[in-house]
């Protein structure tokens, strides 16, 4: 089993490393959060990201992308959640690029995936209902036109949902049979977005959709049809969100550990007590564990693998519970001063509870991994 990345995919990894040390580092996070932006990301990073070609990392050639493979893309993830990046990264490209390469047809590949690959137009799930994950419980319904569909609904937690340019709908109809997906523009009349700022500072609404109209065009892959189009793109997503994940908590144990190796107590450096250097040793084991599973989540899709829903979860329920290991102990091993919000450490716990949330947390992909073996 080859866990290591090849000599392109670290010049990538280091080539994203210190572009985003320079250009977004943890304090970039802070400025946007203290200035209420009402974009909530910087559109000038942004387009100096598409440019370099990170929004087009898991797209074809065919459509105007780089078709990297997502071992590469994993690794510009992982930069990201080492500086805490806001963006609409995950958004757009891992869930609104995946659903519309794996469920679109060739005329909505054309005139979606180019704009995405250059960072022109973001593109959003609008899929969750309630406060627990939940993606095949669906009860937007739409219903067919004169001249195509109508869609009614209301749909919460929609990442980047106040800047989405376009909205991937998830719907039924009025028999529930199956889900079906529509690719909606987000400036349609009867489209009301309200904006929630999460705990991690970064963007997302609560989308109402109400008697909107979308041409026949507008629906992606068949009626009924579109459950394996989501999961598979929602497992690339846990398993992109995951690498980041495993940027952010690398980040945490670093700073954690530089700490314990400068702060004095008593005269002496707190890094010398054995109880702290057998919870750091902890941490360390964790995280390692946590890195050959997201590289091997990440083989898993550039390799079609069939156990791809099974890594997905395996790897997003490890990652967040690791996660929230690492950065409960980094606010706890930085004392007071980690509960205060100078400390950037804090920033690390924030991120940490709302990725764990999205697309699944623990107690979700337990039982998912749990049902898909059979149990």
């Amino acid at each position: 089993m080859n866990l290591v990345i090849n000599e392109e995919q670290q010049m990538l990894k280091t080539s994203a490393k210190e572009f985003l040390k320079n250009r977004a580092p943890v304090e970039a996070l802070r400025k946007l959060r203290d200035s209420n932006d009402p974009k909530g990301y910087n559109a000038q990073l942004w387009k100096e990201m598409a440019e370099m070609g990170w929004a087009s990392l898991n797209i074809p050639e065919a459509y105007g992308g780089m078709d990297f493979g997502f071992v590469g893309f994993g690794q510009v993830l992982e930069e990201m959640g080492r500086t805490l990046v806001a963006s609409p990264m995950v958004s757009t490209c891992l869930v609104g690029t995946s659903i519309i390469n794996f469920g679109g047809n060739t005329m909505q590949k054309e005139n979606y995936l180019p704009r995405i690959a250059e960072g022109s137009i973001l593109v959003s799930l609008a899929s969750e209902e309630s406060n627990a994950h939940r993606p095949l419980k669906v009860s937007t319904q739409f219903s067919k036109t004169d001249d195509g569909y109508s869609i009614s609904g209301k749909k919460i937690f929609v990442l980047d949902g106040n800047v989405a340019d376009y909205f991937i709908v998830t719907t039924t109809d009025g028999d529930k049979n199956g889900i079906t997906l529509f690719i909606v523009d987000a400036k349609s009349e009867g489209i009301t977005v309200e904006k929630k700022i999460m705990m991690d500072s970064r963007n997302a609404a609560v989308v109402t959709f109400d008697n909107v109209k979308v041409s026949e065009t507008g629906m992606i892959g068949e009626e009924g049809k579109g459950d394996k189009t989501l999961e598979k793109a929602l497992d690339i997503a846990r398993i992109g969100l995951s690498a980041e994940m495993l940027g952010s908590m690398q980040e945490a144990f670093d700073r954690t550990v530089a700490y314990l190796k400068e702060r004095k107590q008593f005269g002496v450096v707190i890094g010398t007590f054995q109880a702290l250097q057998h919870r750091a040793a902890d941490m360390y084991c964790e995280i390692q564990l946590c890195k050959s599973l997201v590289i091997k989540a990440l083989q898993a899709i550039d390799t079609n693998s069939p156990m791809l829903p099974y890594m997905a979860s395996m790897t997003k329920s490890k990652v967040g519970e690791t996660l929230q290991l690492v950065t409960n102990e980094g606010i706890q091993l930085f004392g007071g001063i980690g509960m205060t919000d100078d400390e950037e450490i804090g920033f690390f716990m924030k991120r940490a509870r709302v990725a764990q949330q999205t697309f699944g947390d623990y107690n979700y992909h337990l039982d998912r991994f749990a049902t898909l073996s059979g149990f």
